[in-house]
């Protein structure tokens, strides 16, 4: 049985997808990018603040879903400049304490709103 995750305290889908979806115990989390929840606006005068942005999105359809990245097994990273992994990375790694989730980085050409990093999770119970 699926059941579609939404919380306000992450930024509306921006097209025909839920933020989440969980499965059993399998969350599927949508790809984030740093849009303000509140706004719908991009938080991005810095690459910090997009990547934060986009942590603390993540964190909040976690959240909703009972669970935090403690549970996160699976991410997909999407950078449109490769030179931006380290920093990345940097913030990436704060969120979590042990037992890193499996992982790719890409780069693409173009992500939605021009972010510069879109992030997705898988995350189980």
């Amino acid at each position: 049985m699926k059941k579609v995750i939404n919380t306000t305290q992450a930024p509306a889908p921006i097209g025909p997808y839920s933020q989440a979806v969980k499965t059993g115990n399998i969350l599927f989390v949508s790809g984030q990018v740093a849009l303000d929840p509140a706004t719908g606006s991009m938080l991005n005068e810095s690459l910090e603040q997009e990547i934060e942005a986009v942590l603390n999105n993540i964190a909040a359809v976690l959240k909703e879903a009972g669970m935090d990245f403690s549970n996160i097994v699976k991410t997909s990273i999407f950078l449109s400049d490769m030179n931006d992994f380290g920093v990345v990375n940097e913030h990436y790694s704060k969120r979590f304490s042990s037992d890193f989730p499996a992982r790719e980085t890409v780069e693409v050409s173009c992500l939605p709103k021009n972010a510069r990093v879109e992030i997705s999770v898988v995350a189980s119970e």
